[in-house]
């Protein structure tokens, strides 16, 4: 039995990874890393990327920070599973290893650049007007990105079955963050 990947070896693996989804977007780049991680993986990647992002929130106390780190953790696990979940009542073959891995591939990376930007854009009173702009955009590219790694990760490839299993997950993930945001006040 091998011995797990260091967490520096582990981060430099996933972030290397993620430069290739990010700039080769499709099924295939997804198929093609899928099976390099596992949840633990996953994991780890989303908490640095959490931490960060939270770092760069301005004006947050050490409360709203670790609420911050807590909130996309518990997100994270839930919008990963109930993908995986409703991706299995669908037909779907894949694991919650994979889901887990392909979508922390893109989303921590563009959490972290969405999140620089903002703190960038907080800095003027034309960055603030930008604010909503910003926020759409950070939307789309995830959401393009969760569509091509639920096809992957899944092995999906009708759109409804592949809307229905991203609604849930959002709207579940939704729930969860809330009630998280409610209970860490």
């Amino acid at each position: 039995m091998s011995p797990s990947p260091s967490i520096l070896d582990t981060l430099s693996q996933m972030f290397s990874q993620s430069l290739q989804v990010l700039s080769r977007p499709s099924v295939a780049t997804f198929e093609e890393l899928e099976n390099k991680g596992t949840l633990r993986e996953a994991l780890i990647y989303v908490l640095v990327a959490a931490v960060v992002t939270g770092l760069l929130g301005t004006g947050s106390s050490a409360t709203g920070f670790l609420s911050s780190v807590i909130g996309t953790l518990a997100g994270f696990l839930v919008f990963t599973y109930l993908v995986y979940y409703v991706g299995q009542n669908q037909g779907g073959s894949g694991s919650l290893d994979q889901v887990a891995y392909t979508f922390a591939l893109f989303w921590a990376p563009i959490n972290v650049i969405f999140s620089a930007l903002g703190f960038l854009l907080v800095i003027t009173v034309l960055g603030i007007l930008l604010l909503p702009l910003l926020a759409l955009a950070a939307l789309a590219v995830n959401v393009y990105f969760a569509y091509l790694a639920v096809q992957s990760s899944m092995n999906l490839r009708e759109r409804g079955k592949i809307w229905l299993t991203l609604v849930a997950a959002f709207l579940g993930a939704l729930v969860v963050s809330l009630l998280t945001a409610a209970l860490l006040r």
